[in-house]
Formats: structure tokens, sequence, C-alpha cells
């Protein structure tokens, strides 16, 4: 590691140490982790009791690559972006999500203040962020934290997060086309359902889990 790449990896590391502080602060259950590999065997020890394992079609958890391993362990992957899957299919994954043992999802934006911000175009998502699940782990990359306020954070999704996502997602919105968000009316429009989690949800084990390192949009 050259010493420009040490000192880069330093700071952020102060950055998200701090986040990890303020997301305490907020009553979440959050820990530090150096690289996606710590992050990826966090989530494989957590898994170690659960049975059904959701996924939120976060590529940040894709990164990590879990689901096969988790697959491996005879667990039940409910993952609503697998290929084949009808739209009556899909849906029926997708309430199943609310309810299984660990769902897994990224965040579209975390604030230095301990706020997670997630923008969606269905919801099963963040609804099964902060309700239903026995746990929830959620997987944030520093490219995530938002020094700002929430507004601030929902700004850098609609940049950063939404086009390319739009893209991926094959959808036809303006944004997926030039890269930018204008604030459409398309009916394949993302930025349906905007959520600010600034506390730990009373009756769900939310765990973040903060990464020095680069890990989905």
């Amino acid at each position: 590691m050259s010493m420009t790449e040490e000192l880069t990896s330093w700071s952020w590391e102060q950055k998200c140490q701090k986040a990890v502080e303020a997301l305490g602060t907020n009553g979440f259950t959050a820990v530090y982790c150096q690289s996606p590999a710590t992050a990826r065997q966090y989530i494989l020890d957590a898994a170690a009791d659960a049975t059904t394992v959701g996924f939120g079609g976060s590529m940040t958890i894709t990164d990590l690559e879990v689901q096969q391993t988790l697959a491996d362990q005879d667990k039940e992957i409910l993952n609503h972006s697998n290929p084949g899957l009808s739209r009556d299919q899909k849906m029926e994954v997708m309430r199943r999500q609310l309810t299984c043992d660990l769902f897994l999802s990224g965040s579209n934006a975390l604030t230095m203040r301990g706020e997670l911000i997630n923008i969606d175009a269905t919801g099963n998502r963040v609804a099964a962020m902060f309700f239903g699940p026995k746990m929830v782990i959620v997987v944030v990359g520093r490219n995530k934290l938002v020094d700002g306020t929430p507004q601030e954070a929902i700004q850098r999704v609609k940049q950063w997060a939404t086009p390319p996502n739009a893209k991926r997602l094959s959808f036809n919105t303006p944004c997926a086309k030039t890269g930018f968000c204008s604030n459409c009316n398309s009916p394949d429009r993302l930025c349906r359902v905007t959520t600010i989690i600034d506390r730990k949800p009373r009756f769900t084990d939310l765990r973040v889990v903060v990464v020095n390192a680069d890990l989905g949009l």
C-alpha cells in the first residue's frame, strides 16, 4: 500500500468510526469493518441460526457475495431479483422477506449524524428494514457517508445512486438516459418512497455495518 493509499484509508476510517459512534448514540447496534471480507464474515456469523434469509436487491450485499455461501448452508434464500421469477412470484418473495429470520440490505446514504436515508420504487426493501424480520443487517460502504442533513443525503441519492440504478434495472426514466435526476413523472420513476431512519426502530434488531471500502452505488 502506498503512502497515499494508507493515508486515504486512515482518513476514511476516522469518518466511518464517527458514523458508527453516531449510530450508537441513536440506539443502533453499529460496527466498523476495515474491509469487505470482514463485513462478509460478520454477516455469515450473524446468519448462523437463520433459516430464511431475505435480500433487498442491494448492490452492496451483492458485492459481498454471501448469497451462494448461505444457500450452501441450506438457508432458504428469499431474493426477488433471482432470474426466472414471474411478477406474482416476485411479489410473494417480497412479502415473505417481511417475516424472514435475517434481512440483508444496503443503504442509499448514511449521514454522519447516524441517519439512514433510502429511496425505493416499491417500498418492500425499506419496509423490511424497519419492521418484520427477526434481524436486519444494513451494510454501508464509505462512499455512502454524507456529512450533512437528511435532505442533502436525499440529493446524494438522486444524483449518484438513482440514475445508475435505473439504468441497471432497465427502467425507462430520463435519468437512465442522461445520468441526471429531472424529478420526473415517468411511470417507471424509482423515487417513490423516501425514508429516514433516525433512531433504531423499537422492536427491530437492526444492525448497521460501516465498511472502509466503496460498496454499491
